[in-house]
């Protein structure tokens, strides 16, 4: 018979120092440094140690004896429970503080490169309503909160929609509001769940996989066009039907109605085919005159407004004349390709991504652009010596790889290459970081600038500036 493991003890007392990686807060005990989450800097609280290791542990506040002067009342009901906005209790000014720092120590600790001095962030002019694009998960066993469970209710009916709750894929937490995107995202998601519930439609069950509500995909353009795609997890037409009409008639702002019945044990939708139900099978998203055609299955910035800022930044950085051949790496649908396109002589974007590639020569010919090529494939497969031999040697390169950051043998194909000048345009800045470190025996960090793309979270966007250094 194993022995009952002890519990972990209360810290009383402790002050919150500081805010961490992946948004955690900090409190240092004697020689012990805890991480909890939703702490504010400034905060006099008692945490609960809930997993320990030699020089740190995991904790959560169990009580808040004094509150930081800045601590703010969390705008959501759904705060410290659904797993985002879990700075929703800081203010927006502490947010960007924060991030600034994020950045600062991501490059001084792990890249230990020379940098020049790091600009102040780019704030966000909207903090609340600035997603376009938010998916939902239906769920027929949707999570209790303690409350919930302590009270004497009963919840026969356990269908909602909304968030997965962090660490259980089968766990969904039934939203009421979320307010990170324009409200009409919470009027359209309650009336599919309650149309749902009134004819008697099954939701999704995870565990077993099957039922018909299964997600919900909406993306609301800064151009005034809407998108939603149902993904429904039985192929009952009638059913279908009745939903996607509905929706139709009560939402008729939607100018992009698409749905998918997805029968795969996992929610993505990008192998699977989207049929379009009502309108367009795009909607569109505009820059500087530039229209940006975005489909079900295409990525584009979930800020928009912002994006354009995040864009300018990569423009200004690259310092086109209008002579340069420019290579962008992780092009996406060719966002930055296009954009920067009238600075350049000619613009080639690669990306993993067949149909987002596809997307990208659509935009160009959309807009009248001329001087682009789009190559899909795994980057380091398209992007060698041999295809940089073919298309010509880049002055340019602007890459904007995912959270990973680049592949060995990529920042490799850079080095022989030795365009004259990089832009690298990154969400993760500790793995950026890491590949400055292998491109500083020949290049030099001469611009940084942080840029807040998602108010309330501890993700941040940051843009580098690397020169060729002068060969002996």
């Amino acid at each position: 018979m194993s022995r009952k493991r002890k519990p972990y003890p209360i810290i009383e007392g402790a002050t919150i120092s500081g805010i961490a990686a992946e948004g955690n807060a900090i409190a240092r005990v004697d020689d012990l440094v805890v991480f909890v989450p939703y702490g504010c800097p400034g905060d006099i609280v008692d945490i609960r140690i809930v997993k320990k290791r030699k020089n740190y542990a995991d904790g959560r506040i169990e009580r808040i004896i004094a509150p930081a002067p800045e601590r703010l009342e969390p705008k959501c009901s759904h705060f410290g429970i659904c797993g985002g906005c879990r700075w929703q209790n800081i203010p927006y000014e502490m947010q960007l503080q924060c991030k600034q720092q994020q950045v600062v120590d991501a490059l001084t600790r792990i890249a230990k490169v020379e940098l020049p001095e790091i600009s102040p962030i780019k704030g966000s002019e909207h903090i609340w309503e600035y997603r376009n694009k938010m998916e939902y998960t239906f769920s027929n066993k949707r999570w209790l909160t303690n409350e919930q469970l302590a009270s004497a209710e009963e919840y026969d009916n356990r269908d909602g929609a909304g968030f997965h709750i962090p660490g259980a894929f089968d766990k969904v937490l039934d939203i009421d509001c979320c307010y990170l995107q324009d409200d009409l995202g919470n009027r359209l998601r309650k009336f599919i769940k309650n149309f749902a519930i009134d004819n008697g439609l099954s939701f999704y069950d995870l565990r077993a996989q099957h039922g018909l509500l299964r997600t919900l995909m909406i993306r609301i353009a800064s151009t005034g066009e809407v998108m939603a795609v149902m993904s429904f997890g039985e192929d009952d037409k009638e059913n279908i039907t009745k939903v996607m009409e509905a929706v139709k008639v009560q939402f008729p702002e939607i100018t992009s109605l698409q749905y998918v019945v997805n029968l795969k044990v996992n929610d993505t939708i990008s192998d699977q085919e989207i049929l379009v139900y009502s309108g367009k099978p795009f909607i569109e998203e505009e820059m500087e005159g530039l229209k940006f055609r975005i489909g079900p299955k295409s990525f584009y910035q979930t800020n928009s407004l912002q994006a354009y800022e995040l864009y300018k930044v990569a423009r200004n950085f690259a310092e086109l004349t209008g002579s340069e051949l420019v290579y962008d790496l992780y092009t996406g649908t060719g966002t930055i390709a296009n954009f920067v396109s009238r600075q350049a002589s000619k613009v080639i974007g690669i990306e993993y991504v067949p149909e987002a590639i596809e997307d990208a020569k659509i935009n160009s010919a959309v807009n009248g652009i001329t001087n682009t090529e789009f190559f899909a494939g795994d980057m380091k497969d398209v992007l060698t010596d041999e295809f940089i031999a073919e298309h010509g040697r880049p002055e340019v390169m602007i890459v904007d790889p995912p959270r990973a950051g680049m592949h060995g043998d990529v920042v490799n194909v850079i080095l022989n290459a030795s365009p004259r000048r990089i832009v690298y345009v990154s969400c993760n800045p500790a793995t950026q970081a890491r590949d400055l470190a292998l491109l500083d025996g020949k290049y030099r960090v001469v611009a940084v600038q942080p840029v807040d793309m998602f108010p309330h979270t501890h993700h941040v966007e940051n843009v580098v500036k690397l020169e060729l250094r002068e060969q002996n």
